[in-house]
């Protein structure tokens, strides 16, 4: 049965586009924002750029207008990479909500077509199923078994059934269909829905932040703190000694701006858009721009079997006919007892199919049946799914008055409600266990009698013919057993979780070398264990069977009380609490539900598994990286600070040998290297072979900052060795400085190639593929040279031109600042 059936048109292209430019599209649109003027704002607060303002303030006010001009300068250019960086990551998010704008199904000109939830116009006929979100307000025309969830609109949670006939038609914007299907026009669309009225409180809503940026938030709140006591006490002790307001000022406010890491809040946002970038280039969706920074510390997945494992694509492969006893291949010349049943299949499946199976039963009744009686009959009654084991009822009646009362479900479900014998049961479960160890999914089909016009309140109070099984084969994706090997590599624990039988699911987890796959519970084992007993029962059993949607959460949620970081895959409606639960949903981009998508934190947009390897590996790749990023701007920063503070606060021969102007050039020369280079690392060859890291590791544990801070005070050594050998040998303010620049320059290039692994030696890396490398490096050293050879830089910034010997002595202390890592590096490979 189709929709030409119930003679829906819809509209002519014509007329959809003069309800567009009459309506307005169906969008909802209250705030608007100003990207540009928004990141100007935003810079306006940044600690660095205030401070940069009041320095360049005090060297205009005191008469040093060159390095006023710089600071100016310098302040504009922090300005336009912070606002670059801003646009391409809003520009990623705005791709990324063109990518993941839901679809909807409408009706016109005669045909079903498939478009942008915000393509729908006032009058459309739209055309909502089970599992989808209803884009627009609308009257039901036609409807099957049909409820929707409000909850969004009223806050109620039971769902609510509606059809054309009762008072109560209309289905509204941003509800979920529970089940069935629905025709409606549209009378609403974008602000005028009813969600779009009340739309304005979703601005109040506050984006939640994920674990690692509050740590970064506190880690750079407390850096500000540390620079605010720096700042007073360097402004305090030189206003003590110098009574000079303006110089001391300047004096504190070097040392706060060589303690800002500025760096790290910019990396982790360029990281974090260029990773979705990244990941929406390969087919993964990502909703949340800031889960890409948590995907690579996934221990366990669980996944739903078919669409997930399998293609989704039935085809009606068996059919066992009780009366005969007969186990037949559906083909050309069938007898009359599995006509009848193929035609019952089909009467017990919604008019309009959306289902796989239902579609498989109306194309095989099309196809092997003689004489269509669809057209002939109307549904007069219907029972939705329900039950355990499910199954669902549906009655047709023509207009004789003859009336077909048809039924499928699980075949067990017929068991306490049909008329069967002992002996029959006994080769039913005899079928059952034959055809599912062939991997098949397996409906069973009934047909009840009933006279009168009060229907039973049950579906189960008929008392049903059980006519035999249809079984279907949904053969496997043909990748799969290449990504579960990936998977479990990885260190990942797969388990598969489907409402198939046992006999069905261990038959396909056996045909893709499942690991595990004869480690087996049903759900209503499941629900008889307490929670204790659960958690203990997860960390073995590999595949779960008939499963609805109380047992997938009571899994989801057992399994993250054992510490693990689980990501759930599925795209039905029944996935959606467990999908919602997991840290991680995974929804099916093609053949998943809109509740699923809806639900889920991460979409598959070729409903294809591999990739979620891909973006594992991609995720655990942005982690690492960012990781030496972050690294390396802590190790920086340690000799800037140091090399400001020391000679300022001991009392050295040359107390300032660093101002503002030379601080913001270090910052300039050494933050593209994190936010640029780093992002752009391949993945080291180890990633996906080493176990998930933990959920709750952070940048700042204490090994690593160790790590970071002992490279740091290397580079400071080495730079303050060089300072001292400079007085030693009685060179002048300049030459010191210029040399003390040279070695943190140097040491910045070297350290910047050694922390590309922590593991793997610098010969390796250097083999690594990224082009950035060379370039950055590059563009540092002609930026070095011309700050030495070009008089007017050298004297504006009071450097001098070293000579060879000089300019040796300061690379090779930055080298050997940093380059006895290696021999850490070369211990850990050895153990």
């Amino acid at each position: 049965m189709s929709v030409h059936n119930f003679d829906i048109k819809g509209l002519t292209n014509e007329e959809v586009e003069t309800s567009r430019r009459k309506h307005g599209s169906n969008t909802l649109t209250y705030r608007s924002e100003n990207g540009f003027l928004d990141a100007l704002k935003s810079l306006a607060k940044e600690p660095m750029v205030i401070l940069l303002l009041v320095a360049s303030s005090i060297y205009f006010i005191s008469g040093n207008v060159g390095d006023g001009i710089f600071l100016a300068g310098a302040i504009v250019l922090v300005a336009s990479i912070s606002i670059y960086q801003d646009s391409r990551s809003r520009k990623a998010l705005e791709k990324l909500k063109a990518l993941t704008q839901p679809n909807c199904t409408v009706i016109r000109e005669g045909e079903v077509i498939g478009i942008p939830s915000n393509q729908v116009v006032i009058g459309d006929s739209l055309m909502v199923e089970e599992g989808t979100v209803i884009p627009a307000d609308g009257i039901i025309i036609h409807s099957n078994d049909f409820s929707v969830s409000e909850s969004i609109l009223t806050g109620e949670s039971f769902s609510v059934f509606k059809d054309s006939e009762k008072d109560n038609n209309s289905i509204f914007s941003g509800t979920t269909v529970a089940s069935g299907l629905a025709i409606a026009t549209v009378t609403a669309v974008g602000n005028n829905t009813e969600l779009g009225k009340i739309g304005k409180s979703l601005e109040a809503i506050q984006e939640e932040k994920t674990p690692l940026e509050k740590q970064i938030g506190n880690f750079v709140k407390k850096m500000s703190i540390w620079g605010v006591v720096a700042f007073l006490l360097v402004w305090g002790m030189n206003y003590y000694k110098s009574f000079d307001l303006l110089d001391s000022l300047l004096k504190a406010l070097t040392i706060a701006m060589s303690i800002l890491p500025e760096e790290i809040p910019v990396a982790f946002t360029t990281f974090m858009a260029l990773g979705t970038w990244r990941l929406m280039k390969m087919g993964v969706l990502v909703k949340q721009i800031k889960t890409v920074e948590t995907l690579g510390s996934a221990t366990v997945i669980c996944a739903d079997k078919t669409g997930t494992l399998t293609q989704n694509k039935m085809s009606l492969a068996k059919l066992f006919v009780l009366q005969t006893g007969e186990t037949t291949i559906p083909q050309n010349e069938l007898g009359q007892a599995e006509k009848e049943l193929i035609t019952l299949a089909m009467w017990a499946s919604e008019p309009i199919p959306f289902d796989p199976m239902e579609v498989a039963l109306h194309s095989a009744y099309g196809q092997l049946i003689d004489g269509d009686e669809r057209p002939n009959y109307h549904m007069v009654h219907e029972y939705p799914i329900g039950g355990k084991p499910p199954m669902m009822t549906h009655l047709f009646q023509n207009k004789n008055g003859h009336r077909v009362i048809a039924a499928k479900g699980a075949p067990e479900a017929f068991f306490e409600i049909s008329n069967l014998t002992t002996l029959e049961k006994s080769q039913i479960e005899e079928t059952i266990k034959s055809l599912g160890k062939e991997g098949y999914r397996l409906l069973g089909v009934g047909q009840a009698q009933f006279k009168g016009i009060e229907f039973p309140e049950r579906q189960q109070e008929f008392k049903f013919d059980f006519k035999g099984i249809v079984a279907f084969y949904d053969p496997p994706k043909e990748n799969i057993p290449k990504v579960l090997a990936s998977f479990d590599k990885a260190g990942i624990d797969v388990k598969l979780v489907t409402g198939d039988n046992s006999e069905t699911a261990i038959a396909i987890a056996k045909e893709i070398n499942f690991v595990g796959y004869d480690r087996c519970m049903t759900g209503d084992e499941l629900m008889r264990l307490n929670n204790v007993e659960l958690r203990e029962k997860v960390k073995t059993t590999q595949v779960y069977t008939r499963m609805f949607p109380d047992a997938k959460l009571r899994i989801i949620n057992a399994i993250k009380a054992n510490n693990e970081v689980v990501a759930m895959i599925g795209d039905g409606v029944n996935d959606g609490p467990a999908l919602k639960a997991s840290h991680f949903g995974i929804a099916m981009g093609k053949k998943g539900t809109e509740i699923a998508k809806q639900a889920a934190s991460l979409i598959l947009v070729d409903d294809d598994l591999s990739k979620l390897v891909d973006a594992i590996a991609i995720g655990r790749k942005i982690y690492t990286n960012l990781k030496k990023a972050i690294q390396y701007v802590i190790s920086i920063h340690i000799p800037i600070i140091l090399t400001v503070f020391i000679p300022l606060a001991l009392g050295w021969l040359y107390p300032t040998i660093f101002s503002p102007s030379h601080v913001i050039l270090l910052e300039l020369i050494m933050g593209p290297t994190c936010s640029i280079i780093y992002e752009n690392e391949p993945m080291e060859k180890n990633t996906m072979v080493q176990k998930p890291r933990p959920f709750t590791t952070t940048f700042f544990k204490f090994r690593e900052l160790v790590t970071s801070i002992i490279q740091g005070l290397a580079i400071t050594l080495g730079a303050l060795l060089v300072y001292q050998y400079a007085v030693a040998e009685g060179l002048n303010e300049s030459t010191t400085r210029t040399m003390v620049f040279i070695v943190l320059i140097a040491a910045n290039i070297f350290l910047t190639l050694v922390n590309r692994s922590f593991y793997f030696s610098i010969l390796t890396t250097l083999k690594y593929k990224n082009n950035l490398v060379p370039l950055i490096i590059g563009i540092t050293i002609v930026i070095v040279a011309l700050l030495l050879y070009i008089p007017a830089f050298t004297h504006f910034f009071e450097f001098e031109m070293l000579t060879p010997k000089l300019l040796l002595i300061s690379v090779l202390s930055g080298f050997g600042a940093v380059i006895w890592y290696e021999l850490v590096k070369w211990g850990k490979r050895l153990n």
